[in-house]
């Protein structure tokens, strides 16, 4: 499972926990809540409607009572109205009266006048002077049935005459804590929405930190060019500084070990040879020998400043991680001034240059153009045409060709020499490696890792096999702007 995925899941949990347990304590204490409000509304209206019929109850008139024959008349009405878009069509009200023994004097719903209520708690607590209140259910099973009662005493001469209970079902709320419970997990999914889409978006950006780290890491690990991408001023931007700082000084240390290595190698060839030929001219010789070895010397001294000219370009190259400033380089231009450069290397060996334009996709071969460095492109072109050069038989014919291919310029140089041998196909690529020429001559051994860092460098690649007609093809691939 992918780190974002258990990020994701993990929050998710403890906010789907956290909100679950929220939610159902508001839900469940909703009930409570307007129960205890429906309890306390009717403590109040049993102590007032208590206080209004005791007079009548001592004198005994509660048959003419006026307060008791308005009671009854107002609960017998209907009503039409609407309380929070909750409708509301008669009043819930039960209001009965007993006496000091508990017998039912009143009662508004007419049925249960003369019935001994003296065990019911509501009366049994009030008449011994405590708060007497009781919840029973209409009906045994349905819990829905249930109606609340609250008793209030009847006080004459600070003595209990009487008790006087007002009931109200809770089914008349029951609508009121139904929306109440809606709404709350209404407002509960909306929350929890929410905090997935937050989620989703911390994940998202943990993830991906952490991708462009990992993506760094791979590249990296692949030996490509790799830039630290921007993390922020983070943990994970901590982490990249810190894997940069340490790759830095790993390749550093690697890097040079080899380089001397190599270029030590390298230049034992040239070093010999200049000793050997300085030895032999400490002794008599004549002229023309001593020319010979003269011209060997310096021959040699030609190619290890080449060979250290080159390498060090190469390793400034293999440096650098991006393209500082990228400017937009004209390929049909380039390959003009490529071909001018090489002219007196061509002319010296009798070959012929031909420039093909780019006519691939109805493409004009002005139209190609890439970003990139102009003067590395030049000399990455230019070190192919060496290889051309020095592989081509006099007298034939190289090929410089451009054309668009997709969504890449592909920049290709044919000569008719020998070709690749098969041993040497896999080694091309290798600093101071080099096929024997056929003048006798040997190359450094650089430039087609130099092709290699400048291709890379501009997000391109770089192909050197053998052609179908004969001889080789080496073939530069560019990455072209995006068309709008």
């Amino acid at each position: 499972m992918k780190i974002g995925l258990r990020i994701l899941l993990g929050y998710f949990l403890i906010v789907g926990l956290a909100a679950w347990f929220l939610l159902n304590v508001f839900v469940q204490q909703v009930k409570p809540g307007v129960r205890g409000a429906l309890e306390d509304t009717l403590v109040d209206t049993a102590q007032v409607l208590a206080a209004a019929v005791a007079d009548d109850m001592q004198a005994g008139r509660l048959e003419h009572s006026p307060l008791l024959d308005s009671l009854r008349g107002s609960l017998a009405k209907g009503l039409d109205m609407k309380i929070s878009g909750v409708p509301k069509d008669r009043l819930h009200y039960r209001i009965y009266l007993t006496d000091a023994a508990g017998i039912v004097r009143f009662d508004s719903s007419g049925r249960d006048v003369g019935q001994d209520y003296s065990r019911w708690n509501d009366v049994y607590l009030t008449l011994r002077g405590r708060y007497g209140a009781r919840s029973t259910r209409e009906y045994a099973e349905d819990d829905a049935s249930t109606v609340m009662y609250v008793a209030a005493p009847v006080r004459a001469e600070g003595r209990i005459i009487g008790v006087l209970t007002v009931a109200k079902p809770i089914a008349s709320v029951q609508a009121f804590i139904e929306r109440s419970q809606r709404r709350i997990l209404s407002q509960g999914a909306v929350l929890l929405g929410v905090s997935l889409l937050i989620g989703i978006a911390v994940t998202f950006w943990l993830a991906r930190a952490l991708h462009r780290l990992t993506d760094y890491v791979a590249a990296v690990q692949a030996g490509r060019k790799a830039v630290l991408p921007a993390l922020g001023k983070t943990e994970i931007g901590t982490l990249g500084a810190a894997l940069e700082a340490m790759r830095v000084k790993l390749e550093g240390k690697e890097y040079v070990e080899t380089l001397m290595h190599t270029l030590a190698h390298e230049l034992k060839s040239p070093i010999a040879a200049i000793q050997a030929a300085a030895e032999l001219m400490q002794e008599d010789m004549p002229e023309q020998e001593r020319r010979h070895f003269l011209a060997n010397i310096q021959s040699q001294n030609a190619r290890q400043r080449q060979l250290i000219d080159r390498l060090l370009a190469l390793v400034r190259l293999e440096k650098q991680q991006r393209l500082d400033a990228p400017e937009t380089v004209d390929l049909a231009q380039l390959l003009r001034q490529a071909a001018s450069d090489c002219s007196a290397s061509l002319a010296a060996r009798g070959l012929d240059l031909q420039v093909q334009p780019a006519e691939a996709d109805g493409a004009p071969e002005a139209a190609l153009r890439v970003q990139g460095d102009a003067l590395l492109l030049r000399q990455a072109l230019g070190n192919l045409l060496d290889n051309a050069i020095g592989f081509a038989p006099a007298g034939s014919r190289i090929m410089l060709a451009v054309r668009r291919q997709g969504d890449q310029a592909e920049i290709a140089v044919t000569d008719g020499g020998p070709g690749i041998p098969a041993y040497a196909a896999e080694r091309l690529f290798e600093r101071f490696y080099s096929l024997p020429r056929p003048d006798g001559a040997k190359s450094t051994g650089l430039g087609l890792p130099f092709v290699r860092e400048v291709a890379s460098l501009h997000g391109g690649s770089v192909d050197v096999g053998n052609a179908d007609q004969g001889g080789c093809r080496a073939v530069l691939r560019l990455p072209l702007p995006l068309r709008l």
